[in-house]
């Protein structure tokens, strides 16, 4: 799950808010033989698999689980759906907050072109290390991680080229405390007191309550709308939480700000997380109810609605 204040996957010379700010270079025609009524190059078995409403995956030797190196990763299988079903061969593919450059990964997997940012040096050149080995079949496709911010991507990426964003974005100032295990068993893990909050900069969007983390997600999906071609999917990853004992609903904060920012959303996919969940803690046991936050997360589909 890449996160960050600005991005999720992708690397250059500039860092974030500085200037000058250029496009890049990258290509975002399709290279397939599909019809242009297509949306994706699946077929028609792969398609009714993705219809279904809750989705399961499993973790690869590529997929990055040490907290250390990155707080919150998604597995490069639930990346490579997304970008199949959303995108062709050739596409742009953007991830706005790219982390540890997931989205990046498995877009080279896919053969698709695909631009990644953070503000986070550290996590730009994890996914350039991600990256390195590229694909052996010759396919003519480029990932990039730019350092940069959110804010700033309609800087460096044309208008209506983006064919997918794809991204899990920051949790607010969510996870800018210490971690409490609150559970009946295994109450200090590895996790126990530690911060896995990103960054402490002031444009991070973890450092904001949820009120102005709405609004700063409104602003930013607002200057990315015009980078998205009509009909172009924005699909967002991420998770509730719980905070001073009352659940804090991100994704219908996330929903309502990307709403508000010109996106229409789609479809709702449960990502069920039970098949790679080790152990299940035992919480709020016997007076208070809780729905264990790792054991679910929701994947939200929007798009840019097509001129009426």
């Amino acid at each position: 799950m890449g996160k960050g204040s600005g991005a999720s996957e992708p690397g250059g010379s500039a860092t974030a808010g500085s200037t000058p700010h250029r496009l890049i270079d990258i290509r975002h025609q399709r290279t397939c033989s599909c019809p242009p009524s297509h949306i994706n190059c699946m077929s028609a078995k792969d398609w009714i698999k993705s219809q279904l409403g809750v989705w399961q995956f499993y973790y690869e030797k590529r997929d990055i689980r040490d907290k250390s190196l990155h707080p919150a990763t998604f597995p490069l299988a639930l990346a490579r759906r997304l970008i199949d079903l959303f995108s062709h061969e050739g596409e742009l593919v953007m991830d706005p907050f790219c982390g540890s450059g997931t989205t990046l990964l498995a877009a080279q997997d896919a053969g698709r072109n695909a631009l990644g940012f953070d503000i986070n040096e550290k996590y730009i050149d994890l996914s350039k290390g991600r990256l390195k080995q590229g694909r052996l079949d010759g396919v003519e496709a480029k990932q990039i991680p730019e350092i940069a911010d959110a804010r700033d991507i309609d800087r460096y990426v044309a208008p209506c080229t983006v064919a997918l964003s794809l991204t899990s974005p920051p949790y607010a100032n969510l996870l800018n405390r210490k971690r409490l295990n609150k559970s009946r068993r295994n109450r200090k893990n590895e996790q126990y007191l530690k911060v896995e909050q990103y960054s402490q900069r002031p444009e991070d969007l973890g450092t904001l309550s949820i009120e102005q983390y709405e609004k700063a997600m409104t602003d930013i999906y607002a200057h990315l709308l015009p980078l998205h071609r009509e009909k172009a999917h924005c699909v967002i990853n991420v998770a509730d939480m719980w905070w001073e004992n009352r659940r804090v609903p991100i994704h219908l904060h996330i929903v309502k700000a990307v709403q508000d920012a010109g996106f229409e959303l789609r479809n709702t996919i449960i990502w069920d997380r039970t098949n790679i969940v080790n152990r299940v803690g035992i919480f709020g046991w016997p007076s208070n109810y809780i729905t264990m936050g790792t054991t679910f997360e929701y994947i939200l589909d929007f798009w840019r609605p097509p001129t009426k």
